[in-house]
């Protein structure tokens, strides 16, 4: 069997699930499915963060022995990590422990140059790490992005224009907030019809980097334009792998 690239996904914190007694730690099922149909092997990265602060070294040495990292959608992150002075009444499920270790994860990754995706929250924590802003709502229903699937255009010769062999690409969207102002080496490559921009790359990047505001593994399954993000993160985090064990 050909060796699967080993890709970190950090955990969610969930308070209830079906079939435990517990308070527990997981990961969408559609998300890990389409890192495994890539030939990735999905692993998941229980956040340690105490009293929401986490170590650069701890985690810098848990993400080493991974060839690829997969930043998935959330909770809202805290205002104040991004400089804001006020909380909007409809920023929900906010956890200082899942969002100091998430940033910490981008940073880390970011530095390294590892082969990362970020989905929603996931881009909304890279976008933070490198200095920018988040609208915080988008000012209710009818204007926000939840429960929506809609046309993003994407930048010509793009990364992601060319991952997905499209200019066009049909986006399954579940956000309330939107990037403000873009972090630091960020350049916006796809935008909804609205102007909220939906995908971002870093120039400065000489690996794999995408970041998404929507969801691609609600459609991946059956949209391969969707499926493709995932491939993509696959085979650079294979091309990663064995740069490590050749260098």
């Amino acid at each position: 069997m050909t060796h699967r690239p080993l890709i970190a996904v950090p955990a969610r914190f969930s308070a209830t699930t079906s079939a435990l007694r517990h308070a527990a730690e997981v990961n969408a099922r559609a998300l890990v499915e389409a890192v495994w149909r890539a030939g990735g092997e999905p692993a998941t990265l229980h956040p340690h963060a105490p009293g929401g602060t986490a170590d650069p070294a701890e985690v810098a040495a848990r993400l080493a022995r991974f060839d690829g990292l997969l930043l998935p959608g959330g909770g809202d992150l805290a205002p104040h990590r991004y400089g804001a002075a006020h909380t909007h009444a409809a920023v929900y499920d906010v956890d200082d422990i899942q969002d100091a270790f998430d940033l910490e994860l981008a940073r880390r990754a970011l530095a390294a140059r590892l082969p990362l995706l970020a989905v929603c929250r996931g881009l909304q924590v890279v976008n933070t790490v490198l200095g920018g802003t988040l609208h915080q709502d988008m000012g209710g229903p009818g204007r926000d992005h939840r429960h929506l699937r809609h046309p993003v255009s994407l930048a010509p010769g793009s990364v992601l224009a060319r991952i997905t062999g499209a200019d066009k690409t049909e986006a399954s969207c579940y956000h309330h907030q939107h990037l403000d102002r873009l972090g630091e080496g960020l350049t916006a490559t796809a935008r909804a019809a609205d102007g909220t921009v939906e995908a971002v790359e870093l120039t400065a990047h000489d690996g794999l980097f995408v970041g998404v505001q929507w969801h691609p593994e609600d459609t991946a399954a059956e949209d391969p334009a969707q499926q493709r993000l995932f491939d993509a993160l696959v085979e650079a985090a294979h091309e990663w792998s064995g740069r490590r064990t050749t260098g």
